[in-house]
C-alpha cells in the first residue's frame, strides 16, 4: 500500500495564467475600446470627412456593437450565476457527504482529513467507496488521508474529567477510540484492496497518527475546496449513566467554514495554504500501532 499519492500542482496552469491575464486586463481594454467608440463617434458628428469616411463603415460599426453586446453579455451571465448559487461560507460537519459525492465525480479523487477520529467522514467514503466497486464512474484513482491523534499517548483531551473539572489521562477510554479508529482503516483498507483487485479503480487509503490532542477539524476535498473548523475541546459525554464524564470533542457537531479556489485570490491561496501544510504533516507523520504491528520480541542475553 503505498502512503504517498499524486499531488495535482496548486496552480492551475495555463488555464489559470489565462484567467489572471484576462481579470487584470480585460476590465482596461474594454474602457479603451468604449471609450476609442464614444470619441470616433462625437469626432464623426462635428469633423466632416470623418464622418464621410465612416458612412460606408456599417459593417465596422456592427462589429464593435457586437463586441460590446458579448461583454455585456458574459457579464451579466457571471452576475446571473452568483446570485443563483451564493458562495457557502459555513456549513455543518453533517453536510461533509454534499463535498464528498461532488469529489467523486472526478476523474482523480484525493481526499485529507485532519482531525479527531474521522468517524463523519468515513461513513460517507465507505458508501462512495462501495459504489466505485459497481459502477465507477469516471473516477479513475482515489487517494484517502486520515490524521488523527495518537491515541497510544497520555492525553489531556480525550480524558475523564478530574475533580473541578482537571482533565486526567485514561487509557481505557483512549484504547476505545483507537480500536474505533483501527476499524475504519480496516474497512477503509479493505475497500482499497477489492478496488485495486478490480483493476478498474486504484485506490490509497491510510490513517496515520500525529502527537498532540484534537484541535481543528481540516477536510480538503480535490485541493479544491477546503472545510476548517475548530473542535470543543471542553465537551464532555458519559459511556453509561452514572458513569465518570469524559473530555470528548462532537465532530458532528463542528460548524465549518469552507474556502474554493474558483472564490478569488485569497480563497484560492487558503486552499494552497492548507494543502501544503497537510501534504507536511503527512510526510512527518507515523503509521499507527495497529498497522506497525506488534513490535518485535527482543532476543535473549547470551550467558555469561
Amino acid at each position: 500500500m503505498s502512503a504517498g499519492g499524486r499531488r495535482p500542482s496548486a496552480d492551475g496552469g495555463a488555464g489559470e495564467h489565462w484567467r489572471r491575464f484576462q481579470a487584470r486586463y480585460e476590465p482596461i481594454v474594454i474602457r479603451v475600446l468604449l471609450m476609442a467608440i464614444f470619441a470616433t463617434g462625437l469626432t464623426a458628428q462635428f469633423v466632416r470627412p470623418v464622418g464621410d469616411a465612416l458612412e460606408d463603415k456599417a459593417f465596422l460599426g456592427g462589429a464593435l456593437l457586437s463586441l460590446v453586446g458579448y461583454v455585456l453579455y458574459d457579464t451579466l451571465k457571471d452576475l446571473a450565476l452568483t446570485l443563483r448559487q451564493p458562495p457557502r461560507v459555513q456549513v455543518e460537519s453533517r453536510e461533509l457527504g454534499t463535498f464528498v459525492t461532488e469529489a467523486f465525480r472526478s476523474r482523480e479523487v484525493e481526499i485529507h482529513f485532519l482531525g479527531y477520529t474521522g468517524e463523519t467522514l468515513c461513513n460517507e467514503l465507505f458508501h462512495r467507496l462501495e459504489g466505485l466497486l459497481e459502477d465507477p464512474g469516471p473516477t479513475r484513482h482515489v487517494s484517502v488521508r486520515v490524521l488523527i491523534p495518537d491515541f497510544g499517548q497520555s492525553m489531556t483531551v480525550p480524558s475523564r474529567v478530574g475533580e473541578e473539572g482537571v482533565p486526567v489521562d485514561d487509557p481505557d477510554f483512549r484504547g476505545r477510540l483507537q480500536e474505533k479508529c483501527r476499524e475504519y482503516d480496516e474497512t477503509l483498507s479493505g475497500l482499497e484492496d477489492r478496488l485495486n483487485a478490480l483493476g478498474r479503480v486504484s485506490a490509497e487509503c491510510e490513517y496515520r497518527v500525529y502527537p498532540g490532542i484534537p484541535r481543528e477539524k481540516v477536510c480538503i476535498f480535490n485541493r479544491e475546496q477546503v472545510l476548517h473548523g475548530l473542535y470543543n475541546v471542553s465537551a464532555r459525554s458519559m459511556l453509561r449513566s452514572g458513569g465518570p464524564e469524559f473530555y470528548d470533542p462532537k465532530g458532528y457537531r463542528t460548524d465549518l467554514s469552507v474556502w474554493s479556489r474558483g472564490a478569488g485570490d485569497d480563497a484560492r491561496a487558503i486552499v494552497a495554504t492548507w494543502s501544503k501544510h497537510l501534504d507536511d504533516l503527512w510526510n512527518l507523520s507515523l503509521q499507527p500501532s495497529w498497522r506497525r504491528g506488534p513490535a518485535p520480541v527482543p532476543a535473549p542475553a547470551p550467558a555469561q
